[in-house]
């Protein structure tokens, strides 16, 4: 899947267990629902959390990631509005990631960016907080 920007959970799932070859009855005992539940969450556009990690699980998949890469592509941390952040002096109870979690199709999304033009390397640094040194591993080793 290479468009993080209109995501459909449910098809995604569907590719998953297709190519797992997970029989519906397991899926319906595992998920504690019916064969028609559960075409129906294949149907489903999003689903709950707590849905999505027992397919997750069930599926040896991380479906949370798609999630994740949307946010990357489409909503980088360094975009959010200085009105909606926490005031230095205020700490977060949130948990806080120090590792990004940057995918192949993200990478190749980044460097089109740069090799086009459309983004210079320091603004990709400052709107998708991209260590610069990562940056510059990917340009050495992307390099077309």
């Amino acid at each position: 899947m290479k468009n993080f920007k209109n995501i459909h959970i449910g098809s995604l799932i569907h590719q998953a267990v297709k190519e797992s070859n997970i029989e519906l009855s397991r899926i319906c005992n595992f998920l504690k629902c019916s064969e028609k539940e559960i075409l129906g969450m294949y149907e489903a556009e999003s689903l709950d959390t707590d849905t999505l990690l027992r397919w997750s699980k069930l599926v040896e998949y991380d479906f949370f990631r798609v999630y994740t890469q949307h946010l990357i592509l489409y909503a980088p941390q360094g975009n959010i509005d200085n009105n909606n952040k926490i005031s230095e002096d205020k700490q977060s109870k949130l948990p806080e990631f120090r590792k990004n979690i940057y995918t192949r199709e993200v990478i190749e999304f980044i460097m089109e960016l740069i090799d086009t033009g459309a983004k210079t390397r320091l603004q990709v640094i400052k709107e998708y907080k991209i260590p610069k040194t990562t940056l510059y591993k990917w340009i050495d080793k992307y390099k077309k």
